[in-house]
């Protein structure tokens, strides 16, 4: 077991983890964070995907132990007291949701790609998605939902 520090959507935590539990589980299992999906537990379908450092990061693929000292957000850290942001709202008015599996991984990735990059192309959003699997919505909307955000308005 190892003790950890590290800020989880603007909290601190103090836990002690095992070695081998990746932040996957720890923010399922120990924090209660459910958001945050186990789809392959492999790193090929992006639905675990947090931000670590402001980085899109899977976190089947991440030890917990390596978090220690650093910031973590997950799907829940994105909305504030007031409501959705702008992209979850998007999502929303675009129906850029089905099952809503991969939806939190999706917000993640295109929250981080939006905070380097306000105005990216449909390239550089199609770009920053490939870690990112849908099985249902055919990808479209979810673009079409960035695109607004980014003030490009889509199709």
């Amino acid at each position: 077991m190892r003790a950890i520090t590290l800020t989880v959507n603007g909290s601190s935590e103090s836990l002690e983890v095992p070695d081998h539990l990746t932040l996957l589980q720890m923010l399922r299992d120990r924090l209660a964070l459910t958001g945050t999906k186990n789809g392959c537990e492999a790193g090929e379908c992006g639905a675990c995907t947090v931000l670590v450092d402001g980085e899109p990061i899977n976190a089947c693929l991440m030890l917990a132990v390596e978090a220690d000292g650093r910031e973590v957000v997950t799907v829940e850290g994105l909305a504030a007291e007031e409501g959705l942001t702008p992209l979850q709202q998007a999502f929303i008015d675009r129906n850029a949701i089905q099952c809503g599996f991969c939806t939190p991984g999706m917000l993640m990735s295109a929250t981080a790609l939006l905070a380097r990059s306000p105005r990216p192309t449909e390239e550089e959003i199609r770009e920053a998605l490939l870690g990112n699997l849908c099985r249902c919505t055919g990808y479209v909307r979810i673009i079409q939902a960035i695109e607004d955000v980014a003030g490009g308005g889509g199709s």
